[in-house]
Order: C-alpha cells, then structure tokens, then sequence
C-alpha cells in the first residue's frame, strides 16, 4: 500500500525516540517500575539523498496490528502487508536550517486514536513537516497493538483484557475511559517534559524546536487526548480534535460523565473537524466544550467523511478493499463516501492553516479559518 506524498517545500526527515519516565510506575503493568515510550519526530529535512524512507510500521508493530488492531473485523488476516508500506519521511536525514531565524520550528504533538498506533497518522504528520513544524508522534504504550523497542522487544497491547475485565459494568466502563485519558494525558506531557531537556534529544534536533509555539492534534481518542491535554497544560497553545467524543462515554450522543475540558471548555485556540453528524450542535460533549470554551473555536464537518477518515485509513483501507474484494459497505462505514483525495486534501488544508495561524501568528490557509471556500464543498461551517 501506498501513502499519498506530502505537499509542502520541505522534504521530510524522521527519527524515534526511546523515552522512559522513571518517575512513574506503568499504569498498565504495575510491576514495572517506570513507564516506557516510543515517539516519532518528523522535522523538516535539508536533504535526504542516501537516506531510506521510513516505514509506516516496524516488523514487530506490523505483526501486532495484524494480529489485533481497530480494523480486525473489518479487514481479513493475511490481506494486508502492514509492515510493506513506507512514509515520506526519510531516516534521519539532517535538519533544515528554521526559516524564521534562531527559534526553531514549532512543535506539534501527535496522539492517535484509542487503540491505534501512532504511525496510523503519518499523512498529516509528513504533511505539517513539510510546511515547517516539528511533528511529534507518540505511541501509548500497552494501548497500542504494539510498540517496538530498539532492544527488538514489542510491548503488546493490553486493551482487551482491560475491556474484558469491565465488560457489562457501568461504572468499571467509565473509570476505565477516564484512565485511558489521564495516562494519555501524562504521557503527552511527560513527552513535552523531555522535549525540553537537550541531552533527550538526538545531537542534530537540539535547538531546532521552538518549545514556545507548542499544538497538538489528533484522531479520536487522540483528538480528545488534545483538548484535554491543552487544558492541562499551559505549554500547548492551540489543539485539533479530528472527530473525538471529549466525555468518558461509549456512545458519543451520551451527556454523562463529562470531561474537565468539558465542565470548563478552554481559554485557547480549538479547532473541531468530525465526520458527518458529528458537531457541536448533537454531541453533547462538543456541545459543552463549545459553550464553555472563551478561546477561539470553530466546528467544521467534513461531507461524507467516516470516523476513521482523519487517519491513514482514508487513504489504505479503499486498496486493502479493491485486493480483498470488501463490501462497499464495510468501507464506507470505517472511511465514509469521501473521495481520499479530496478527504486528504481538505485535512491538511485546515489543519496546517489553524496551526499557521496560532502558532506562527499568519495566514497562511487564505482565509481557510473565516468562512466556507470554494476551494473545499466538502467542508461545512457549523455555527
């Protein structure tokens, strides 16, 4: 399977980093004393001449997500080569000189939906490089399929059996959801934490990130990972959320059980983008954050786009069907009726133009963020 190439002036570079918080034991594995992360940093490059493209997948994260992921009752085993498909992103190819002067680039973060790897975003995350940003990927690990260590060892996922245990239990359910964000949330802090210290960094990305212009992005769960974690934190100026309930709640039409972002909303910039029906007129948590936030927000919907359309899914899941013969069904309930082109198109467009405006203080969408655009029918202002 291919990813669609970004369309920014930069070419895009990429290393991982091994965190370990040594000061927090893992939330999912007690016995171990402290709490292991896998992150990707996407930069713009100065050139990648001798250097490979990244995978999309590790051999051992490709493993794990074909043996459970999001997409397992959807997609048969053996379809898919999952650990087959290389990023835009070239292995650590040396870093641009920042066009703005000595800050650096601005940081994004990125968290992926519930249950998703982190490298299941790698279009938007290749694409913001290319514009200029720092884009930080982070995997939660045991949450993930599978998170691959440089030792070769694959921390497997431990979702199911955390389901398992609630399963049928109201009260367990919620407490469950409100972990998984409180352990996403200190993650993506933890991760910022390190961002800031020169020697966790790799010799080449040390003063290359502007640390003063922080955002955050992502899909789902990751979505709501994003304005939580912008409420929590004060280094994070402006959050994305692609399509992410934001109350501890299964079913996303369910007021109860708010989030603190929720109760309190936010003092930041907030972009919302969901598929169709989802915006902050019937979701209540939208709804709440809306109401209560006194930042800058705008709702937008994406026409015809499915839940999984604001991740790689829009773009691989239309090819793992035409090889294995998928209902069209079975598609449009994960990736919606959208064109992937014009899905990819219009993410990129508005999420690189929110991000433009309030962590590089421009423009640089043409008006993207002030009312509808000939350029994009398929995004519908929700006022």
């Amino acid at each position: 399977m291919t990813l669609p190439a970004p369309s920014g002036a930069y070419p895009v570079g990429v290393t991982s980093l091994h965190l370990v918080d040594g000061g927090r034991r893992d939330p999912w594995v007690p016995e171990r004393p402290y709490r292991e992360l896998m992150v990707s940093v996407r930069y713009p490059a100065r050139a990648v001449g001798g250097h490979p493209r990244a995978p999309q997948m590790l051999p051992g994260e490709a493993a794990a997500f074909e043996e459970w992921s999001n997409f397992s009752e959807a997609v048969p085993k053996g379809v898919a080569d999952w650990g087959a498909t290389r990023t835009h992103a070239y292995l650590d190819a040396p870093v641009a000189r920042p066009g703005g002067g000595p800050r650096g680039f601005p940081v994004v973060l990125y968290s992926p939906g519930a249950g998703d790897p982190r490298t299941l975003g790698s279009t938007l995350c290749d694409e913001l490089a290319s514009r200029g940003y720092a884009v930080v990927s982070i995997d939660h690990t045991y949450e993930a399929p599978g998170v691959e260590f440089p030792d070769g060892r694959v921390a497997r996922t431990r979702m199911r059996e955390e389901a398992r245990k609630v399963e049928g239990k109201p009260a367990q359910i919620v407490a469950l959801l409100r972990k998984l964000t409180a352990v996403r949330v200190a993650d993506s802090r933890f991760v910022l934490d390190e961002l800031g210290r020169a020697v966790a960094l790799p010799r080449m990305l040390r003063g290359a990130l502007d640390l003063r212009a922080v955002g955050m992005f992502g899909q789902s769960g990751g979505g709501f990972t994003a304005a939580q974690a912008m409420h929590d934190d004060r280094r994070i100026k402006a959050a994305v959320n692609l399509d992410g309930v934001m109350g501890y709640t299964q079913d996303d039409f369910d007021p109860a059980n708010p989030s603190t972002v929720g109760t309190e909303g936010v003092d930041r910039p907030l972009l919302l983008m969901g598929m169709e029906g989802h915006n902050h007129r019937t979701v209540p948590s939208w709804k709440a954050v809306w109401e209560r936030s006194s930042g800058w927000h705008l709702d937008l919907t994406l026409t015809g786009a499915g839940h999984a359309s604001f991740t790689d899914a829009q773009w691989m899941v239309p090819q793992v069907a035409r090889k294995a013969g998928l209902p069209r069904a079975t598609v449009e309930k994960l990736v919606g009726t959208v064109a992937p082109a014009r899905s990819v198109a219009a993410q990129r467009a508005y999420v690189t133009a929110f991000f433009d405006r309030w962590l590089r203080g421009r423009d640089g969408g043409c008006g993207l963020l002030d009312g509808p655009s000939d350029r994009f029918p398929e995004v519908r202002f929700v006022r």
